[in-house]
């Protein structure tokens, strides 16, 4: 084999491992498509198949062959992971209501503070606006 060739080759096969390595860091939760494209079919084994779980589940892709491009989940790990993923959304959910209520609890009090001071700078006006209009009454009357 001459060395291009030899390098093609490896290249070939550092890319068919690569590739494989990529569909397996995907296969997390419940798939939804393979990554050839393939759909994802909910299979479960029968009784003549020779194992010693028959009628286990797995997520299958329709063109599913052993090559490791294709994916072949079982069930329970598939929704096991998807439940540890809602889980975790719902916790992060919580938090931010809790935080939703602290803030509108903030606003409240900054609105209530802002609301304040206006009353407070209305009410020097209005004091300043008395003391000018006695000014005037005393130099009008007088």
């Amino acid at each position: 084999m001459n060395p291009a060739e030899e390098r093609r080759e490896t290249k070939r096969q550092k890319e068919f491992i690569n590739m494989q390595g990529y569909v397996a860091d995907s296969e997390y939760g419940i798939p939804t498509r393979c990554p050839c494209g393939g759909r994802i079919i909910d299979e479960v084994r029968g009784k003549d198949d020779y194992d010693t779980l028959p009628g286990k589940r797995f997520f299958t892709c329709k063109k599913y062959e052993a090559d490791g491009f294709h994916y072949r989940q079982p069930w329970v790990i598939g929704v096991h992971e998807h439940i540890e993923r809602l889980t975790k959304r719902v916790e992060e959910v919580e938090l931010v209501i809790k935080w939703v209520s602290e803030v509108n609890n903030q606003i409240e009090r900054l609105e209530v503070k802002a609301l304040n001071q206006e009353v407070d700078n209305l009410t020097g006006q209005v004091y300043n606006l008395s003391v000018q209009v006695a000014d005037l009454e005393k130099l009008c009357f007088d």
